[in-house]
């Protein structure tokens, strides 16, 4: 069988208006819970998209860490290749794609860095092994393995279990300005509900064409 001919049938479920909530991150957080309930690997997995100064796009996949009205949280290094990005161009978009449930959800918006408060709040309530690793990491800059491994046990003596934020660790916010959710159906003709905001900041909702 050629890549081409692969091919699988959506007809899990609908997504109909009358089923939609009127505020984008309630219909997020119905589907979240969805998928946590689905068993899926990695539920808050979502691709992120960011473009360089130099207008070159790039994606990763990272962690969400958190969500409400405001919008969803994600933790990383600033001097990270996608920290740099957003330095430079603060606009992002992110995937969440839940292939069991035959769903995605799109997201576009701009990212604001959390406090510094927030930040270390969260850093001190992760392992002490993903601690360490904020520090070992030179995150995006070529290293080898012994390298990243010295690191590592160079900051085991260092801290030892009193393991503070690195200055150059935290959060961003990213602020949706649309929010688009995906439901597989027969005969390709998918279910695509987009929510954007009007004049008035108001949340509204179309159904685009798949």
């Amino acid at each position: 069988m050629s890549i081409a001919d692969l091919r699988q049938k959506y007809e899990r479920n609908v997504l109909l208006e009358s089923q939609l909530a009127p505020d984008p991150m309630t219909q997020f957080s119905n589907w979240f819970e969805e998928a946590r309930q689905g068993e899926i690997l990695e539920p808050n997995a979502m691709i992120v998209s960011t473009v360089s100064a130099e207008g070159k796009p790039s994606s990763r996949t990272v962690l969400l860490k958190g969500f409400d009205q405001e919008g969803l949280v994600f933790f990383t290094s600033y001097e990270s290749n996608k920290g740099k990005d957003l330095s430079a161009n603060p606009n992002i978009s992110a995937l969440f794609c839940w292939l069991p449930l035959q769903r995605q959800v799109h997201i576009n918006g701009h990212v604001v860095k959390l406090t510094e408060e927030a930040s270390t709040d969260y850093f001190n309530s992760r392992p002490e092994e993903s601690r360490i690793g904020a520090w070992a990491s030179i995150q995006s800059q070529p290293i080898t393995r012994a390298e990243l491994e010295s690191r590592e046990q160079h900051f085991k003596e260092k801290f030892g279990s009193h393991i503070p934020k690195p200055p150059y660790w935290g959060g961003y916010l990213i602020i949706p300005e649309t929010i688009e959710f995906w439901q597989g159906r027969p005969s390709r003709l998918h279910d695509r509900i987009q929510y954007s905001k009007d004049n008035n900041g108001n949340w509204t909702f179309t159904r685009l064409s798949p």
